[in-house]
């Protein structure tokens, strides 16, 4: 053999023991496994609830009058949008400020990703990226600023509505946020809300609340003491926003295991699609049976708002009980739902959509029955918690609109109202057709 063809076997075998040396040196995949997995749950789930967005859209548009639908559809897409920067700028750093005094974080920290090709030796391998953590937790800031979108519909004005989305988004959402998640004074004191029936999805219902009671009901919803039904545009579209929800849900609670870089993690991952599948089903067939009942006709928008109520209902707790646990937990949420609408519109509060019996009413029910499965809740802490949720958000809420009412108004003109706020707000309609005959 040629001494030329000896030449790269000999490189070769100099390379070997360089190479052995590269390879040990480099991280295992027990070591690295942990961070890819955790950041590809943040990525999936974050776009599942990032779906959640067309959900609440499309379920807003069924239900309001077709001559306010393309007024809900814009305040859809730009509260999503404003909740993304709002969160970047402030939001993020604010709630999860790392070592502070419990209450408040640091505000204008603005969000900083993880380097262009960071290495391992440079990630925080025992969680997830930067970015992934980011995405997933800032899809459910923008689901509690929807919650708000469709109890106030079809009288509110747009800008004052999406100046609010700024400061819920920017400032209350993540200071009230941090108590729990961040590491504040009620996580201290062992206050439970696994993936936010009160921290994000009460907190939505405690702004609404407060919205509803400034703006006012619709004109001839409450008439010489009758309740005045203003049926919705689209059940059909209604009825797709909701399974959308559903869909989106498995992200919003399966996401919020934080972890999936175990075989434990991956199966209590499962665990909690299996419960909040159930929780949902069973809020919804409660609806169905208990309309049938009391109005001698199931109804179907009590029907998807009961499906609601019980994924609201199992969302403080959804991996600790038995799929038997969740589906009574979400019945539950399902009667909430039934009871209250009515309720509510006895002290003449106009929410459009149902958003306050099914955020409101069934996240302080799904926090309460933490206690049930969770070894070691405390039913005081729990109640603790959703009065301290309750009491901030509502005040500052309602300081907010006070102020933006008596600087520029928040509810159109009575014309205005009649004739929709797709002509007098967006100068156009979702459905022109039908209008023109």
């Amino acid at each position: 053999m040629k001494i030329t063809k000896l030449l790269p076997l000999a490189a070769a075998a100099i390379a070997l023991p360089s190479l052995g040396l590269a390879q040990d040196a480099a991280p295992t995949f027990d070591e690295i496994g942990p961070y890819i997995m955790t950041t590809l749950l943040f990525c999936m789930a974050g776009f599942l609830v990032f779906f959640m967005a067309a959900g609440f859209a499309m379920l807003e548009g069924g239900l309001v009058r077709s001559k306010n639908v393309t007024m809900q559809m814009t305040k859809n897409i730009a509260l999503y949008s404003i909740a993304a920067i709002m969160y970047w700028l402030i939001g993020f750093n604010l709630m999860y400020p790392g070592d502070f005094n419990g209450y408040v974080g640091s505000f204008f920290v603005p969000t900083v990703l993880d380097p262009v090709g960071v290495a391992a030796a440079d990630a925080a391998l025992d969680y997830a990226s930067i970015g992934s953590d980011f995405f997933f937790q800032l899809v459910f800031v923008a689901a509690t600023a929807s919650i708000v979108s469709g109890a106030l519909a079809e009288r509110i004005k747009l800008w004052p509505f999406l100046i609010f989305v700024v400061v819920l988004t920017g400032v209350m959402y993540p200071i009230s946020g941090s108590w729990q998640w961040g590491g504040g004074w009620l996580s201290e004191m062992g206050f439970s809300d696994f993936a936010g029936s009160t921290v994000v999805h009460s907190v939505g219902g405690w702004a609404a609340l407060a919205g509803a009671i400034v703006l006012g009901p619709r004109l001839g919803k409450y008439k010489d003491g009758k309740v005045n039904p203003m049926p919705g545009s689209n059940l059909a579209l209604a009825t797709l926003g909701t399974f959308i929800l559903w869909l989106g849900w498995f992200g919003f609670n399966g996401g919020s295991q934080l972890a999936m870089g175990t075989v434990g993690d991956v199966s209590d991952v499962s665990r909690i699609f299996a419960n909040t599948n159930m929780a949902a089903a069973a809020g919804a067939v409660t609806a169905l049976i208990l309309t049938q009942v009391l109005y001698k006709k199931p109804d179907l928008t009590m029907v998807l708002n009961g499906a609601l109520a019980g994924l609201v209902s199992i969302t403080a707790s959804p991996l600790d009980p038995s799929l038997f646990g969740a589906l009574w937990i979400g019945a539950v949420g399902g009667v909430i739902v039934v009871f209250t609408v009515p309720l509510l519109d006895k002290f003449k509060i106009d929410d459009v959509v149902g958003a306050i019996p099914v955020h409101l009413f069934a996240g302080i029910w799904g926090t309460i029955a933490v206690v049930f499965y969770q070894e070691g809740a405390s039913l005081m802490t729990q109640l603790i918690g959703i009065a301290a949720y309750g009491i901030f958000t509502f005040v500052a809420s309602l300081v907010v609109w006070f102020i933006l009412k008596a600087v520029m108004g928040i509810r159109v003109s009575e014309e205005d109202e009649i004739n929709g706020l797709d002509m007098s707000e967006m100068g156009m309609e979702a459905y022109p057709e039908f209008s023109k005959g």
